[in-house]
């Protein structure tokens, strides 16, 4: 019996919202584990598969998977990080010939981002297969929207195996401008979006966001026993800079430390658990960032001893509890630091996804009135996020109270 525990704080609007688990009797199934249900529609197809580490069939990848089935895989796109998962964030990825299979992996994290449109030819269908984390600056969400684009203008189909989101169960955070649009937010939606990839990715086919208002052929098989009530526990960590729960949990709020100078752990064993400096003023630890092959070998202040904030028994209960971007860290890493230079660098804009965030911190606005500045165009999301839910929804007990959480 799993027992998933929790109160969802529906932060977004500026509200509180208790929700109610129940006692789940029966395990969570990622869509890749439901092989009934999608290899019927890859027998004899070309199948092009985009995927890394994370697709697995319980211990087994899904490209051996497939490939005992008998299915015809044409070549495999790998995201960010690579099909292996060992690239770090931001390394070019180059395209090479996978040894274990003898199969062309086909980069979107090096010189293009984007399937050619000649390597969709010799493709009937695109079978899409990652784990994501629910934050808009995790990039693989972007890497699905460009295959959806090359799908559309190919007639490609494109079948997505859903994953859990686990941070779907709260969605906060301001919504991205557009004229901020990049690799690391391509859609008007929250930092924490809430939904999963194939409910995003119904999202985005349907409100026009592909290039030129292209639909795509667009596919989905869903997960078994998920809701956004759930704690969905990853079996496998996503990137290697995301080792465990905890720094999932955190990524949404300290993600947006990497757009200052702060080091956000990287170059140690708990990248986004614990941040600093080398000139913090105060902190509860000192670290010293190191390279870590497939992690991170050039952190910020790399050998150099840095004052920071340890997170690390920050509670977990906490996290998922009373889930919302907790802005105080960012706060107190800007009055840590001494005056002189600029904290934040010109990517913060492109995480934040706008230029206001940036403006409000330094012009020292209260937490409180910045989130509630986020408040009407969440509510706008969210008006058009229930349309393309597949999974039952946290809003469904929304009780409202006077505390606004902070």
């Amino acid at each position: 019996m799993r027992h998933v525990l929790g109160i969802a704080l529906l932060v977004m609007i500026g509200l509180t919202c208790c929700r109610s688990q129940q006692a789940s009797h029966s395990e969570i199934l990622p869509a890749a584990e439901r092989t009934e249900k999608y290899i019927p529609r890859l027998q004899d197809q070309r199948v092009a598969v985009v995927a890394n580490h994370t697709a697995r069939v319980g211990g087994v990848h899904l490209i051996d998977t497939l490939l005992a089935r008998g299915i015809d895989i044409r070549k495999i796109f790998s995201p960010e990080h690579g099909f292996r998962g060992t690239g770090e964030a931001g390394e070019p990825i180059a395209s090479y010939r996978d040894s274990a299979t003898g199969l062309p992996v086909v980069s979107l994290y090096g010189s293009r981002k984007r399937p050619k449109l000649r390597q969709l030819e010799d493709v009937d269908v695109v079978v899409f297969d990652i784990q994501d984390v629910g934050v808009r600056f995790y990039t693989y969400i972007s890497t699905m929207h460009y295959v959806m684009e090359a799908c559309a203008q190919t007639a490609t189909r494109l079948l997505v195996l859903d994953r859990p989101n686990p941070n779907g169960f709260y969605v906060d955070g301001p919504v991205l401008d557009t004229q901020y649009q990049s690799f690391v937010g391509m859609h008007p939606i929250p930092l924490v979006h809430g939904m999963t990839i194939a409910e995003l990715g119904r999202m985005i086919n349907d409100q026009g966001w592909l290039k030129d208002g292209l639909r795509c052929d667009y596919e989905w098989i869903a997960c078994k026993n998920y809701t956004h009530d759930s704690l969905y526990h990853l079996p496998v960590a996503p990137s290697p800079n995301l080792p465990n729960m905890r720094s999932v949990y955190l990524y949404p709020s300290l993600g947006l430390l990497e757009g200052t100078v702060i080091n956000v752990g990287r170059g140690t064993h708990a990248p986004f658990q614990v941040f600093g400096h080398p000139h913090m003023k105060r902190g509860d630890l000192t670290y010293t960032p190191r390279a870590i092959q497939g992690a991170s070998t050039n952190p910020k202040y790399k050998g150099e001893v840095c004052q920071g904030i340890d997170l690390r028994n920050y509670p977990l209960d906490s996290l998922t509890r009373h889930p919302r971007l907790r802005l105080q860290w960012l706060q107190q890493a800007m009055q840590q630091m001494p005056e002189e230079g600029d904290f934040f660098l010109p990517f913060f804009k492109n995480l934040s996804g706008n230029d206001q965030l940036l403006k409000q911190l330094r012009n020292d606005v209260p937490i409180k009135e910045i989130r509630q500045s986020w408040q009407p165009h969440i509510k706008d999301f969210m008006r058009k996020r229930k349309k393309y839910l597949i999974y039952e929804d946290f809003t469904r007990n929304l009780q409202s109270f006077t505390r606004s959480p902070q």
